[in-house]
């Protein structure tokens, strides 16, 4: 039996059968779900409907992520998945769907705040910069450019959560695209309150 999205199948409310009213038609068919995995990419097209195309990502490992607090987006590494709010098993088979909780690479989120702000960002006290990271952040610049970034320094505050997980190395961000349709993994920066759910969430897994 072919997978369908009808409804004249399903009882009634009172609990009452249904007639069946024709066949299964084409239109009212489905498609088996993507189950996008952590890897590398690997995408499949689909015809659809009036000659469209879905594109099923069997696999994906890199997509667009934006820090909305900063206004930027960077394409980044997708590192692992984190945690999933409808079903753990997806987290142990590292399925990526919309709403994913994911763990992504911040090198390239940190390159573009010390290159903007001119100031460090998830760096250990006591730690020496490399010698290009330290050409970034003490590069010279005109008397212009310098009153520029100073009145960007005032406004580059970076919450204590997510400038922890810069220290790590690690953001943890949710996947705000499907995968399974349009073929790309992206999505947002996790921020405050929504962070801080997320924290707790993982947290408590881990604990049990």
């Amino acid at each position: 039996m072919g997978i369908s999205r009808d409804h004249w199948h399903k009882r009634r409310k009172t609990g009452g059968k249904r007639p069946q009213p024709h066949k299964k038609r084409k239109f009212e068919l489905g498609r088996p779900a993507a189950q996008t995995k952590l890897g590398a990419k690997r995408i499949h097209t689909v015809r659809t409907r009036g000659g469209n195309k879905k594109y099923r990502a069997l696999r994906l490992d890199i997509g667009n992520f934006s820090w909305g607090s900063e206004g930027v987006a960077k394409k980044t590494r997708v590192i692992d998945v984190m945690y999933h709010p409808s079903n753990n098993e997806l987290v142990r088979t590292k399925t990526l769907t919309k709403s994913t909780i994911v763990q992504i690479d911040a090198v390239p989120f940190r390159q573009w705040y010390e290159s903007h702000y001119g100031l460090p960002l998830g760096r250990k006290k006591g730690v020496k910069l490399a010698e290009a990271e330290e050409a970034v952040l003490n590069r010279k610049r005109s008397a212009k450019s310098q009153k520029k970034i100073a009145i960007k320094q005032r406004r580059a505050k970076v919450e204590q959560g997510l400038e922890e997980q810069f220290q790590a190395g690690r953001v943890l961000a949710c996947v705000a695209s499907r995968p399974g349709q349009c073929g790309r993994c992206d999505g947002y920066v996790l921020e405050g309150k929504e962070l801080d759910f997320y924290m707790k969430k993982i947290k408590a897994k881990k604990s049990k």
